[in-house]
Order: C-alpha cells, then sequence, then structure tokens
C-alpha cells in the first residue's frame, strides 16, 4: 500500500547524498522533490527529472522571514514548503506530504520493536487515521531517536509539535513563514486557533541531525552563528509560551505544550464505531528475508 496524498521533498545542496529520496525509492513509494533552479542541473544527474520540481523565484521573493535582514543569508526551506502547498491544491488534493532530506530510514514502532518498512503502508496509516476527525491540522511520525525500546508510549502524543515529515490539511488558512524554526511556528499557530496535531509514536522517521551533513542550512546558518538566532526567533514570535535556554551545550527553545491540553479531536460521524486492530497487511519478517 501506498499514500494517497502527495509527497514532497525540499532539498538544497544535498544532490549526492539525498537520503530521504533514497529511502523513499527503496520504499517504492512515489515523490517530487524541490529544488532551486540554481541546482537543477546538478540534482538532475542523480534523480529522474520527471521527479524533480523547481521553486519558482517568486516564492523566495515573497517569503516572509519574519525578521528584517532580507536576501542578506539564506531564507530556509519555508518558501519551498510553501510552494509544495500550493502545487498540491492545484493538483486537487486534500492534503500533501513534505519531508526534510535528510531522513534516511522510516519505521514502525510496535510492541517496543523499531522495524524498518519497505512500502508506503505506514504513510497511508497516518493520512487514514487523520481523515477520521474534522479538526487535525498536521500529523507526523515521531522522531527514532526520541523513542526507547525499553520505554512504553501511547501510539501518538496531541497537540505537540511536527517536524520534519508532515502531513497537513490543505485548506487550513495558513502558511509557512520565518527564518528559522518554521515547522515549530506554524504548529503553534495551529494550535492557538484551535485545531489539533497529532505525532505518530507508532510510526518513526530517523533524521539525521541538521548539523552533521552537508547541504540544508548547515554552512548558511549554523556553522556561522549556532543555534540561538533562531530559538530567539521563536521566542519573539511566542513570546508566551517559549524559553530559551541553555542546554546539550548549546542554545534550545523550550514550548510550553500543555497549554493547549484543551483542544479535542472532533471525530467524524462515520468513524464512531470503528472497533478491531487493522495491520494494513503489514508482516513482520526476518533481515534474512526483508527486501533490500
Amino acid at each position: 500500500m501506498n499514500p494517497k496524498y502527495p509527497i514532497y521533498i525540499v532539498s538544497k545542496g544535498r544532490w549526492k547524498s539525498r537520503l530521504t529520496s533514497i529511502a523513499l525509492e527503496n520504499m517504492n513509494v512515489l515523490y517530487n522533490i524541490v529544488v532551486e533552479k540554481s541546482e537543477y542541473q546538478k540534482y538532475s544527474k542523480f534523480i529522474d527529472k520527471k521527479k524533480i520540481l523547481v521553486l519558482p523565484q517568486s516564492y523566495l521573493d515573497e517569503y516572509d522571514t519574519c525578521d528584517n535582514l532580507g536576501n542578506s543569508k539564506s531564507k530556509g526551506p519555508g518558501a519551498a514548503r510553501n510552494f509544495c502547498w500550493e502545487h498540491s491544491i492545484d493538483n486537487g488534493y486534500k492534503y500533501h506530504w513534505v519531508m526534510d532530506d535528510n531522513i534516511d530510514l522510516f519505521c514502525r514502532f510496535n510492541k517496543n520493536l523499531k522495524v524498518p518498512v519497505d512500502s508506503g503502508t505506514i504513510f497511508l496509516c497516518m493520512e487514514d487515521f487523520v481523515n477520521r476527525y474534522i479538526n487535525i491540522a498536521m500529523a507526523g511520525p515521531q522522531y527514532f531517536m526520541f523513542v526507547s525500546r525499553k520505554l512504553l508510549y501511547p501510539p501518538y502524543i496531541l497537540n505537540t509539535r511536527i517536524y520534519s515529515c508532515n502531513l497537513i490539511k490543505n485548506e487550513i488558512p495558513y502558511r509557512w513563514r520565518g527564518r528559522y524554526n518554521e515547522d515549530t511556528d506554524l504548529s503553534i499557530r495551529m494550535l492557538k486557533d484551535g485545531w489539533c496535531t497529532i505525532l505518530f509514536n507508532a510510526f518513526l522517521q530517523r533524521k539525521q541531525a541538521t548539523q552533521t551533513i552537508a547541504g540544508g542550512n548547515t554552512k548558511e546558518f549554523y556553522l556561522k552563528e549556532g543555534t540561538l538566532p533562531k530559538s530567539e526567533m521563536i521566542q519573539k514570535l511566542h513570546p508566551n509560551i517559549t524559553e530559551v535556554v541553555w542546554k546539550f551545550n548549546r542554545w534550545h527553545h523550550q514550548i510550553n505544550y500543555r497549554y493547549f491540553k484543551k483542544n479535542r479531536l472532533i471525530k467524524k460521524s462515520r468513524f464512531k464505531n470503528i472497533k478491531g486492530i487493522n495491520n494494513y497487511g503489514m508482516v513482520l519478517v526476518s533481515n534474512k528475508e526483508k527486501i533490500k
């Protein structure tokens, strides 16, 4: 099984690594990758040209960076993400996926096992869950590193941030903004207006740390200025629920998501009597039998 909604990868400077692209191709999942015009030829040497979308310059020109620095440095991935949003709407979809370009593995977390998957079934599972409710604005899988095999977890976390692999409801009245932390900002704006978000522990993404792989914003942002500017920006946009703190040898933003605990899921009437377990045909196989 594969997802019903289109998948977009937003990429910059990573035509050689292509981690998310390779992961999806190994799972036989269709996708488009969005790149800037200046890098099109480099990406086209490694990826089928039919899968490559060039980001129109207008999206970069009109992007709200939430600061006064203009074009003095990279505007981040938000402009490309807005293009994906409009592209999916233009093609008649109600939702779309947008992913970072440094995810190398997707897993199902079941019975405390992190099991790599070899198809797009987990995306369909998340889509079907979201479609049972009228007020889920965004959803996505948890980070691989944030789930321990030695602990128990609920299948999902309600009303928190969604990072790096986002399933977004197209009709909601928002767009990406901000030079940094645009995913945190988008999650918070949705939650402040009463929408719900779903972070699935049942499904995981293994993402390489932003500053450990070349490309993206590593050179433009983090190698030069560290993490303080991005933490300060989210505090500036949402001061009532955000703190800037020093831990793990760098600056972080800390969000109080308990502020949104009153946001409740509203289920569509036709799904109120769903019972039983549906594994969507997924089966556990040994490493020797696993499809490469």
